[in-house]
C-alpha cells in the first residue's frame, strides 16, 4: 500500500453522528439496512444503506453513534440514494462491525 500525505488524509472528512432512524432494505441485492444519521447542525441528517445485518437490526442501530465519510458524492444504491459512507471492519467471517467511538462525543465531530 502506498504512503499518503497529511493533505490526502485531511481530504477525507470522517465525522461522528447518531443513528436517528433505521429500517430494513429488502430491495437491496445483498441484505442491508437503510440508516439516517444526525451529524449535528453543520451537516444535518444524512442517509445511507449498510450491509450490517449480521450484527445489527434497525432497532439496535437507533441511538448508536457511528463514524462516516461525509464528503463522498451521493451514490444510487438500488432505489435508495446514499449520501454518506458508514465505516466498519470485517469480523473473522467478513461480516461488518461498525466503527464507533468508545465514549459519547458531540455530533459532527471530525476524526483527527
Amino acid at each position: 500500500m502506498a504512503d499518503i500525505s497529511m493533505d490526502d488524509f485531511m481530504a477525507v472528512d470522517v465525522r461522528v453522528g447518531t443513528v436517528v432512524q433505521a429500517e430494513p432494505y429488502p430491495e437491496a441485492r445483498k441484505p442491508a439496512i437503510k440508516i439516517w444519521v444526525d451529524f449535528g447542525d453543520e451537516i444535518g441528517v444524512k442517509k445511507t444503506s449498510a450491509q450490517v445485518t449480521v450484527h445489527y437490526t434497525p432497532e439496535t442501530l437507533v441511538g448508536r453513534q457511528v463514524m462516516a465519510v461525509v464528503n463522498f458524492p451521493p451514490r444510487q444504491i438500488g432505489k435508495f440514494m446514499s449520501e454518506v459512507l458508514v465505516l466498519g471492519f470485517p469480523d473473522e467471517d467478513g461480516a461488518i462491525v461498525l466503527a464507533t467511538p468508545d465514549k459519547s462525543v458531540p455530533q459532527g465531530g471530525r476524526l483527527h
